[in-house]
Order: C-alpha cells, then sequence, then structure tokens
C-alpha cells in the first residue's frame, strides 16, 4: 500500500481547503447561466429542498445541482478514479453520496420539481454548458 506524500498536518491542509460552496464549477455555471439570461432569477444553496440543491429557480420550479466528478462518482476519467490510500473509506463514503443524491433528486422530482446534474467535467466547456442551461430552463 502506498503511502501518502504529505505528513499527516499537510494532509490535513489540503482537506481543509476543500470547500462545499461557492467552487470554481459553481462560479462558472453561475457564469453561464447570467449568460443564458437568467441572471437574479435564482437563488443559491436551497436549504429548504431535498438535497439543497446549488441554484433554486422557485418560479420555475427547477433545479440545478453542480456535483465534483470524483465526490460524487461520476463516470468520467477524474470521476472513476479509485483513491489508493484509505481505499475502502473512499469507496464507501462515495456510495454513500451517490445514495444520498439519487435520493434528493427523486425527492424533489415526487413534489413537481425539475432537476438538472452539471458535472465538474461539463463546466470546462463553457459555451456547450450554456446551451444545456438555457435548454433546461427554457424547457
Amino acid at each position: 500500500m502506498p503511502t501518502d506524500v504529505f505528513t499527516p498536518d499537510q494532509r490535513s491542509a489540503v482537506m481543509r481547503a476543500v470547500k462545499s460552496a461557492d467552487t470554481t464549477p459553481e462560479r462558472a455555471v453561475r457564469a453561464a447561466v447570467c449568460k443564458a439570461g437568467f441572471a437574479g432569477r435564482y437563488r443559491l444553496n436551497g436549504r429548504a429542498l431535498p438535497g439543497k440543491p446549488d441554484l433554486v429557480f422557485a418560479t420555475l420550479r427547477k433545479a440545478v445541482f453542480v456535483h465534483g466528478c470524483f465526490w460524487h462518482g461520476h463516470g468520467c476519467k477524474r470521476g472513476a478514479r479509485q483513491p489508493r490510500a484509505n481505499a475502502d473509506y473512499w469507496r464507501a463514503k462515495i456510495n454513500r453520496n451517490t445514495t444520498r443524491d439519487r435520493a434528493a433528486l427523486r425527492a424533489l422530482r415526487a413534489t413537481g420539481w425539475a432537476v438538472l446534474v452539471v458535472w465538474e467535467c461539463e463546466t470546462r466547456d463553457s459555451e456547450a454548458l450554456q446551451r444545456k442551461l438555457k435548454a433546461f430552463l427554457r424547457a
């Protein structure tokens, strides 16, 4: 089993730096929403809704989740990467995340909300992202 390249204190600092809100992918999605003509029509982090969507368009009854590929188990290259250190912990954590995500999506849809999941890897192409969001919000 490979050892960590960081000391325990360094690893702790790295993990503390991982943000859960206002991430780069979230900011990219918000910029694309604005360019698509929906600026100011959403709220951030809908705490009252299942799963706390990142963007909530209440008047449209639409919610957008921005998921990190690794943290939410996406099938892309980054999301499919398996950690070598503490692998059992990370597999269980990612499985819990995906289970929780599916439950939140089901709960929202059951109450009449339309839901879109934007993956971190999709935020790299801003034009495609803008088209995807515009199609979702205008439908």
